[in-house]
């Protein structure tokens, strides 16, 4: 650790940089793995470390180092990219990219999005596509009767939730019915407001 700071406090000052780095943390301490998520943890990996977990940890690095790179293409970057709806349309297609071609997504087909570092993603049913949108043009531009803010860095579509777990201090994840069963983080601060949702 760093004199006057913990790896918590550490994080969250990583993210502030422009280009944050992926940050994977290894403890000896469990009961820090939700506030190690919410500062864009890759991973969180408890002391003594198995190999195997960590060499995971790592082609998670490795592919979204991979994915960036692909994604952010003769710009280098993806900020400032986000596109803008003409004046006088309104449609249910949201633009992402996959392999270099530029694919129009149905609300219907949007299980999530979310962030990972610099960049945005959408996850359909089995592919995870790029998107110049910030969550929160995402947030603005998809039915607000369907897609449910959980955290900061993920947006839900609630039609494709198929169960909720409770995780830790009041948190929760969504189980969604793409190929993988993913999970979405729910933070305690939006779990109220789920619960008040969904009447559960």
């Amino acid at each position: 650790s760093m004199p006057g700071m913990n790896g918590l406090e550490i994080g969250r000052a990583i993210q502030e940089l422009p280009r944050p780095p992926h940050v994977i943390f290894v403890t000896a301490y469990e009961e820090y793995a939700v506030s190690a998520f919410e500062v864009n943890a890759i991973d969180y990996l408890l002391k003594p470390v198995d190999p195997k977990r960590l060499k995971k940890a790592i082609d998670k690095v490795v592919r979204l180092q991979q994915d960036a790179g692909v994604a952010a293409g003769d710009n280098g970057t993806a900020q400032g990219a986000a596109a803008e709806a003409a004046p006088g349309f309104k449609i249910d297609r949201i633009p992402a990219e996959k392999q270099g071609k530029t694919i129009l997504v149905t609300e219907s087909d949007i299980f999530f999005a979310f962030t990972e570092q610099d960049y945005v993603y959408i996850k359909t049913h089995s592919d995870k596509l790029f998107t110049r949108f910030t969550l929160k043009e995402l947030e603005a531009r998809l039915n607000s009767g369907v897609f449910f803010r959980t955290h900061r860095c993920y947006l839900v579509n609630l039609h494709k939730v198929k169960e909720i777990v409770p995780f830790f201090n009041g948190t929760y994840n969504l189980v969604v019915e793409d190929k993988e069963r993913s999970e979405v983080p729910v933070s305690r601060a939006q779990a109220k407001k789920l619960r008040r949702i969904l009447g559960f």
